[in-house]
């Protein structure tokens, strides 16, 4: 990957790069299952789950997609079972570690939104860290939504937007929709056009509520594990068949 291409590589001859989606977000499920499919435990699925997101990054970037957003690790999330919580957790910080070097080298502006302040002290830490190291960078946004709930950030907004009110910052006539979206995790970061959930689920799971609002939704089958380019490839195609009129005629 790199900041600037002077050809987009790989990209399949039927896709036409003026109608990428700009932003693509990634509801990542099926880790589970497929690890049970293979005989393994649910760890192994998250490992290798998170080869397939870095195959996504590394393909939206080769193919000219400038963000992609990747719910990691939910609200509900914490009432899975203690070690599996545990074992992500550590992985989220040992993969940062690894990878920021990578990340440098290929020019890649990392962000985690969600409520980092409840995450161990290791990874929250390791989270600064890369954010901090790559915010200069010009190359793919990549947003990882982790202790990540749309209603949450939604209220945040709130709450934040009617304090400054409340101190007369801010007058609430002045409260459009321009204004509310700087106050989400996700400011500064165009809202995604395409929307993609593997394994079958046909719910959007709290995930980007204000900022899917016009988003294309694709559904696969695929496991998280197994969505590679071949997928993505598919998921671009039923894109770029679709007549965005964004509630207009």
């Amino acid at each position: 990957m790199t900041a600037q291409h002077t050809e987009l590589r790989d990209l399949p001859s039927d896709l036409k790069q003026e109608f990428l989606p700009r932003h693509v977000a990634v509801i990542m499920d099926g880790n589970g299952r497929w690890a049970k499919r293979q005989g393994l435990p649910r760890i192994m699925g998250h490992k290798a789950g998170v080869d397939a997101l870095k195959n996504l990054l590394r393909c939206c970037d080769d193919w000219g997609i400038g963000a992609l957003t990747a719910y990691a690790f939910s609200t509900e999330n914490w009432g899975r079972p203690t070690e599996e919580v545990d074992f992500l957790m550590t992985l989220f910080q040992r993969v940062l570690r690894q990878e920021l070097r990578e990340m440098m080298k290929e020019n890649v502006q990392i962000r985690f939104v969600g409520n980092l302040s409840v995450l161990p002290l290791g990874l929250q830490k390791e989270i600064s860290h890369s954010m901090e190291e790559t915010r200069n960078n010009r190359g793919i946004k990549f947003t990882v939504a982790t202790n990540y709930g749309g209603r949450q950030e939604i209220l945040q907004a709130c709450r934040t937007i009617a304090h400054k009110a409340q101190q007369g910052l801010l007058q609430p006539d002045e409260i459009d929709e321009a204004t509310f979206e700087r106050h989400l995790y996700t400011e500064g970061v165009c809202d995604p056009d395409l929307l993609i959930r593997t394994s079958g689920e046909m719910r959007v799971s709290n995930f980007l509520l204000w900022q899917i609002a016009y988003a294309e939704i694709y559904i696969t089958e695929a496991l998280w594990p197994d969505f590679n380019r071949n997928e993505f490839y598919r998921a671009l195609c039923a894109y770029q068949q679709r007549e965005r009129r964004f509630g207009k005629v």
